[in-house]
């Protein structure tokens, strides 16, 4: 029963995001809360739990939440950074240039959902934003699977499907940095180790599109005609939900130079060499300025520093102020040591590291779903699994790293693509209404998304299983270290 009440705080906190997330709870109970709100109310509950279990004075919980934060500073730097170049790809006509150039090409009903995977997937490793990116890609792709008579579902799937990619991959994404510094590794790394398994999922997903559309028709449309077709009140609409996504179409529309691109080829080559993840980003922003005024895209010093200026408030006003509390609820269950029973269950299940680490895997996906928030999930469940390891894994630094990477990209990844097959989720809610709102003439739901996102099963069942039977190790750097090099401690 003791350990039940120190898990409760944990129950409150699920609770309450699945009330807030759910359309048909938040309207039978009368209330929606935001999770700014909903974690300080879990912090406050479970220092009262610690305070009656553990016999824990103010002091040293108010301690061990504010220690918690204090790891995460570097981390929201980043976050920061990451903000401000993904507005600066999104404003100074990069993310424009993607699309451009994806899109040359003679797009049919058969070939829509396939186009529109794969550039919404490259325009969400270059802006960091899922939403973002299913915004911006909405709009073009759905309106032009209208005019093609083209399977809708289709094409919504495939937008979600790649729009997560980059949200999971990408140098720039908050839950990849996010997941990062919470596992203690570097963003550079993780873009180096899980690459190829990424590319595997990209490419499987890709043919799958493919054959979905083959049997519809094979006429081809411009880009810009299905632009011209989105109506006006859907484009006031789409500018109250995501003005920036209205700038990238005007920028689609009008044409911007082709060698707008290469901030983004600067950013992922800076990477793959191994530089440090605020130089990557840093020379994203500046190439962004430099190349933005040859191209007439930024008008001048002051008006580009606005648009960093708009970065750091976007970071600042949601996501980090977000990220303190739940890490400050997480160094308090911490402090009680609420997840012991969990803990000692994934051991118990677990005859070797392979399995413990599936199971790592196992309780990201649940807490991802009694959540309803792939970040929420990240920074309250992260650390759960990182504890799980670091308490019951033994070896030397360097194979120890390779848990910490996977561990890593279980978060973020469970997160990202787990959130498309749970139905009540958040990231479903957002696609579905933006779907609507872009897109008036289909009711959309989100079994359908489910159904077809051929992108987020693979993910899922890829990492889940590669893992469990070390199937990752026919991709470097990808394998994780297993027995002899490291072994669950002897109890």
């Amino acid at each position: 029963m003791r350990a039940f009440f120190k898990l409760s705080p944990v129950l409150l906190l699920a609770g309450l995001m699945m009330i807030s997330n759910i359309e048909s709870f938040s309207t039978a109970l009368g209330f929606k809360l935001d999770i700014l709100i909903i974690a300080p109310i879990a912090v406050i509950y479970a220092s009262i739990v610690a305070m009656i279990t553990e016999k824990f004075k103010f002091n040293d919980i108010l301690n061990s939440a504010v220690d918690n934060v204090k790891e995460m500073q570097l981390v929201f730097f980043i976050l920061m950074f990451a903000y401000a170049m993904a507005d600066a790809f999104m404003s100074t006509g990069v993310g424009a240039s993607i699309i451009t150039l994806s899109l040359n090409i003679g797009i049919s009903a058969r070939t829509v959902a396939l186009v529109a995977f794969l550039v919404s997937s490259v325009l969400s490793v270059a802006t960091g934003t899922s939403w973002g990116t299913f915004a911006a890609c909405a709009p073009i792709f759905l309106w032009m699977t209208h005019i093609l008579s083209g399977n809708m579902v289709l094409s919504i799937a495939a937008i979600a499907g790649g729009s997560c990619f980059g949200d999971n991959l990408g140098l720039i994404s908050d839950t990849t940095v996010v997941s990062s510094g919470i596992h203690r590794v570097e963003v550079t790394h993780r873009m180096r180790n899980q690459g190829l398994w990424s590319l595997m999922c990209l490419v499987l997903a890709g043919a799958l599109f493919l054959i979905a559309g083959l049997s519809l028709p094979g006429d081809a449309v411009s880009p810009q005609k299905a632009i011209e077709a989105i109506p006006q009140d859907v484009w006031a609409k789409l500018a109250e939900e995501k003005p920036v996504a209205v700038d990238l179409l005007h920028q689609v529309q009008n044409g911007v130079p082709v060698y707008m691109v290469i901030p983004l080829i600067l950013v992922i080559g800076i990477a793959l060499k191994g530089y440090s993840t605020l130089l990557c980003l840093g020379a994203g922003i500046v190439s962004c300025f430099i190349l933005g005024r040859f191209a007439g895209t930024v008008s001048g010093l002051l008006a580009f520093f606005d648009i960093v200026y708009n970065g750091f408030v976007g970071a600042g006003s949601w996501v980090i102020i977000m990220m303190m509390w739940v890490a400050a609820f997480g160094g308090i269950m911490s402090k009680m040591d609420a997840f012991r029973p969990l803990s000692n269950l994934a051991v118990k299940l677990s005859r070797n590291v392979r399995q413990l680490m599936f199971w790592n895997g196992i309780i990201s996906l649940l807490g991802n779903a009694a959540l309803a928030d792939e970040m929420a999930q990240i920074v309250t469940v992260g650390p759960i699994i990182r504890d799980i390891t670091e308490e019951n894994v033994e070896g030397d630094e360097k194979d120890l790293y390779s848990l910490k990477l996977r561990n890593a990209t279980f978060s973020s990844a469970l997160g990202i693509f787990g959130s498309q097959l749970i139905p009540w989720h958040v990231y479903l809610s957002f696609f579905i209404g933006i779907a609507g709102t872009v897109y008036p003439l289909y009711q959309f739901s989100q079994t359908q998304i489910i159904k077809y996102n051929f992108m987020a099963h693979i993910s899922v069942i890829t990492i889940l299983l590669f893992t469990l039977f070390g199937i990752d190790k026919i991709f470097p750097k990808f394998g994780i270290a297993s027995e002899p090099k490291v072994r669950l401690k002897k109890k």
